[in-house]
């Protein structure tokens, strides 16, 4: 069996969230606990760090795991969705988790696979834990997949829980409020393990102190102890300075950072609040905060967070793709001085549009896409829908297409946009 038919046997027999939505998701954590029995509780073998949330969560874990690394640790990072590699979930200091290691896991464990038909994501939660385990990892960083309470994630005892905020997402799963969201969310809280709490919402704040009470269990929240400034962001290299100020202390850090979002200002300060806990946990310094920071793509792989790929025209990607994600994505875009502004945008089906037309910029071009999961919504009838809503373009039956046409279109000193679905990102990366 090559790499290629051990994905196709893994995504051909196994539910997965990615691309059928919905009907992937499991309300229980059964599976889950049967795997980890079966794999012998792996994740009891190494110290981890639980990172949930609506928008941030995969930046917060990849900057996590860098500052690890600086400090010395061999440490695991988990994540969700992939881009373009089914094995960027998995990594251990940066490196994926080798072809073999996934052919072989598929390969040795195809009766526990067959028999309990576990979905995509719970098998790739048992690969990284039992991976992970057996590399004798110092520490991994762990990305809930999706709400918290009941994920595939949350079998784990972390020494950490991290919740960078709570959005409009996933409602027709996690409630239709943001309180309820957050309850999911704060189901990651454990008994006696501190969490910190990226944003505070006057929806939320009770609930997360709440959850936190009856689990005897400290609560930070990042925005009340740190204050965070991003300097102006350089186009070539989508890189800016920041300075973060620990409020209480009155002192400040500076430095680098490679992703150019404005959004990543709440994150710098969720990490910062993350840090000052795990420092009493870890051997970790300032330089290793800083640096962890300055060199998280090179440290991690990260992708598709203000991504540059490439200048005259500036093409921009970003994966966010809920309500407040592309309002910071689209607010930023917005000040930025160009010629003309060209969108190139694909939705999955089950996003709630009406949330996320008002948000977009109707000065814009727009290029309407879809990528190639079943989950896509059909360009033609985005086109369709975006119109009545003030939004102009055309319909692309690729995402190939649709940045060929926009780029062919641009003069030098436009900017092109890429975004709307992390899919439609991970085909023009």
């Amino acid at each position: 069996m090559t790499y290629k038919q051990t994905l196709d046997f893994l995504f051909s027999q196994l539910p997965a969230y990615h691309r059928i939505g919905k009907a992937a998701y499991k309300n229980n954590l059964d599976d889950s606990n049967a795997l980890d029995s079966y794999f012998d509780h792996p994740h009891s073998r190494f110290r981890t760090i639980h990172v949930a949330g609506t928008n941030g969560k995969g930046s917060v874990s990849h900057m996590i795991a860098s500052i690890l690394q600086e400090a010395g640790y061999k440490a695991g990072l988990y994540t969700s969705p992939h881009l373009r590699d089914f094995r960027e979930r998995i990594r251990i200091n940066g490196k994926m988790i080798p072809r073999k290691e996934v052919m072989e896991f598929v390969i040795k464990h195809h009766g526990i696979i067959e028999s309990l038909k576990p979905s995509f994501f719970e098998m790739a939660v048992a690969m990284a834990f039992d991976y992970f385990a057996r590399e004798e990892v110092d520490v991994a960083v762990i990305e809930v997949g999706l709400g918290g309470r009941l994920d595939s994630t949350n079998i784990i005892t972390p020494v950490l829980s991290v919740i960078t905020n709570i959005g409009h997402d996933h409602m027709d799963i996690l409630g239709n409020t943001l309180g309820k969201v957050a309850t999911e969310k704060a189901g990651i809280i454990k008994h006696n393990i501190p969490v910190v709490i990226g944003e505070t919402q006057a929806e939320t704040r009770k609930v997360f102190e709440m959850a936190a009470a009856e689990n005897k269990s400290q609560v930070f929240f990042a925005d009340d102890d740190y204050e965070c400034h991003l300097q102006q962001i350089n186009n070539l290299t989508g890189e800016r300075q920041y300075n973060i100020r620990n409020i209480a202390e009155d002192k400040t850090i500076s430095g680098s950072l490679p992703l150019g979002g404005d959004y990543q200002a709440n994150n710098l300060k969720t990490v910062c609040e993350a840090f000052s806990v795990l420092r009493t946990k870890f051997n970790l310094s300032d330089k290793d905060l800083i640096d962890g920071i300055r060199k998280v793509i090179s440290n991690t792989g990260l992708q598709g967070r203000w991504q540059v790929l490439r200048t005259k025209p500036l093409v921009i990607c970003d994966t966010g793709h809920n309500k407040e994600g592309l309002e910071f994505v689209v607010r930023q875009l917005t000040s930025m001085k160009s010629a003309r502004l060209r969108m190139v945008i694909g939705f999955v089906s089950d996003k709630d549009l009406s949330l996320l037309f008002p948000l977009l910029p109707k000065k814009a071009e727009y290029y309407f896409t879809r990528a190639s999961i079943p989950r896509a919504l059909d360009e033609k009838l985005l086109q369709s829908r975006a119109s009545e809503s003030g939004l102009y373009g055309k319909s692309y039956s690729s995402v190939r297409m649709a940045i060929n046409a926009a780029i062919a279109d641009s003069g030098p000193e436009d900017v092109v946009f890429v975004g709307g679905s992390t899919f439609v990102v991970a085909e023009v990366i």
